[in-house]
């Protein structure tokens, strides 16, 4: 029973981080790219000035096409700067595209850098909008945009920000409010349009800028997610092949991208706020010479009416759970707590975990690493009664082994009469037989609802604790990880002290520290904190609980030597 116990616990723990290296395969775009809902209608018209043909939007980089981050940099333009305590964007009249974000709040983790985490590379044109019209590609970040004001604060109140601009009759008016949370507003209007309408091709860059340290890491995070009817559903820049070009059809009601802590949105809804706007997006992998694993264009795609206006909103910071959520929309499953198939289950225990150890951290002014060895004992105390109501009743099972043996050899070729006295057996000692399970299942949910805390959440990023210097990464020692496989042994070990273990419970008394330990090596060291905490705290209720094992072993010895002969 006992083996089976353990090899069940281990497997349930091998599928449940399983599809953490499993990589999804999108669907490649349709031959020819012919999806109309996320790119424009191809056209041969020759263009005029300032307008391209629509086959150039989102053109493939090194197709020979124009790409369609290709901005000239000789035409002049200014920088606007928007500040506010937790952020600082900077903003081109070329193209009224963001070309900086810094982070106040985070620093860089990246290599060789210092200060707050930039968010944005050198040749992204992020939310830099562009304008399909009939069959030509009005490329806004040719156009030289006159702003409102040459530098905002934002400090309470939301700020505004309008840019202005007109070219061959037809004239762009843009707003970006914005708000001191990291959301913007954009609204504006088109005139020229004409009756038939066009698209408006929001950019949402080549992948957030790196700012970790561990960069493989943080790139292996790098997805496009979009949320629709059904849900979110992502797509990681790590699965999609050099030069390939994938067609995501809409409607969405967002439209992001993100690497491990960091994401770049766009939110359009119906005015009812429940139908998606985003009617497609374009995801172009570079090609394979000029290839890195954030080099991923993405382009979100929406309606332009006859009316010229043009509504949506942005999000541009941190994956901040609580930020996430207030936005609505689901937009939390953005940087989703599990994977396909488990996030209903690991969010019912990771959600209210990850609460805790802010307040904690926020409410008691405590180190995160502090919070969690406080966490470790604090959910060894709460399961204290349960385990000690188990592990009693696995004594039982241990005390009614002889007559649970004899009954098997007894009824061995009549497996319904041995079904019916080992029922007799268990209500006679009043034992469950799945209640010997319940010491190493308990812990279990915890476990892994702090294995996905510690891949999404940002709170514990950069945060160190004794030689540790970030508690989301792997202990550069891997002192943590040998520490708990030897607390797991240990405990193991006092478990079992004043029983009988057969071959299989000495052999896994070895094995399951050294699987663990090889499993947790390169886990967040976090993680391995609270585990070998949750460890060290169990072996003085497992001490006690041997030593009651042992008093009534003894007992029980002393009963058959006084037991007359013939009773």
């Amino acid at each position: 029973m006992d083996r089976r116990v353990i090899w069940a616990v281990a497997l349930m723990m091998l599928i449940a981080l399983a599809p953490t290296f499993l990589l999804r395969k999108p669907a490649p775009a349709p031959a020819g790219g012919a999806d109309t809902s996320a790119v424009a209608p191809r056209a041969a018209a020759p263009p005029s000035a300032g307008v391209r043909p629509a086959q150039e939007v989102g053109a493939p980089v090194g197709t020979g096409a124009p790409a369609v981050d290709s901005i000239p940099q000789a035409v002049p333009a200014d920088t606007i700067l928007v500040r506010s305590p937790l952020y600082t964007y900077a903003i081109s009249t070329l193209g009224g595209r963001f070309v900086s974000a810094t982070l106040a709040e985070y620093r860089t983790m990246a290599p060789g850098e210092t200060g707050p985490s930039q968010l944005i590379g050198t040749d992204s044109g992020l939310l830099a909008p562009r304008l399909v019209i009939g069959q030509d590609t009005v490329r806004l970040e040719e156009w030289v945009f006159t702003p409102s004001a040459r530098e905002l604060t934002v400090d309470g109140a939301p700020q505004s920000l309008t840019l202005t601009g007109a070219r061959e009759g037809m004239g762009v008016e843009l707003t970006y409010t914005f708000t001191p949370d990291y959301r913007i507003a954009v609204n504006g209007r088109v005139s020229g349009v004409g009756p038939d309408g066009g698209l408006v091709l929001v950019d949402l860059g080549h992948g957030i800028r790196n700012t970790e340290v561990d960069s493989a890491q943080n790139f292996s995070a790098y997805a496009v997610v979009v949320k629709d009817a059904g849900g979110a559903d992502r797509t990681d820049f790590r699965s999609l092949d050099a030069g390939e070009t994938t067609v995501l059809s809409g409607p969405f009601e967002w439209a992001a991208v993100k690497s491990k802590y960091f994401v770049a949105a766009v939110f359009a809804v119906d005015s009812a706020g429940q139908g998606g706007r985003i009617s497609g997006v374009r995801a172009v992998a570079a090609p394979v010479e000029t290839r890195f694993h954030e080099d991923v264009h993405v382009v979100a795609t929406m309606p332009l009416p006859a009316s010229g206006a043009i509504g949506y909103s942005a999000y541009l910071g941190p994956l901040e759970y609580d930020r996430l959520t207030a936005l609505g929309h689901d937009f939390d499953d953005v940087n989703p707590y599990g994977w396909p198939g488990f996030r209903t289950v690991v969010r019912f225990f990771a959600v209210p975990v990850r609460w805790l150890l802010v307040q904690m951290h926020e409410n008691l002014n405590l180190a995160y690493g502090v919070v969690l060895v406080l966490f470790g004992i604090l959910v060894r105390i709460i399961l204290w009664p349960l385990n000690q109501k188990a592990m009693r009743a696995n004594m039982k099972m241990q005390e009614m082994q002889p007559q649970l043996k004899a009954a098997q050899e007894r009824y061995k070729d009549n497996p319904q009469m041995l079904q019916q006295e080992m029922f007799r057996l268990y209500k006679e000692y009043g034992v469950n037989p799945m209640s010997g399970c319940w010491p190493m299942l308990l812990p279990m949910p915890v476990l892994f609802a702090l294995f996905f805390v510690f891949q999404n959440a940002i709170e514990l990023r950069g945060q160190s604790f004794l030689w540790l210097p970030d508690l989301a990464q792997k202990d550069p020692y891997y002192i943590i990880p040998l520490v708990m496989g030897a607390s797991m042994y240990v405990l193991s070990k006092v478990g079992q002290a004043g029983m009988e273990p057969n071959p299989q419970m000495k052999m896994m008394l070895y094995i399951m520290p050294v699987m663990m330990t090889v499993l947790f090596i390169n886990f967040a060291s976090g993680l391995n904190l609270y585990y070998a905490v949750s460890n060290i705290a169990s072996i003085p209720q497992q001490w006690l609980l041997a030593r009651e094992r042992k008093k009534r072993a003894a007992r029980a010895i002393v009963e058959v030597r006084t037991k007359k002969p013939g009773r």
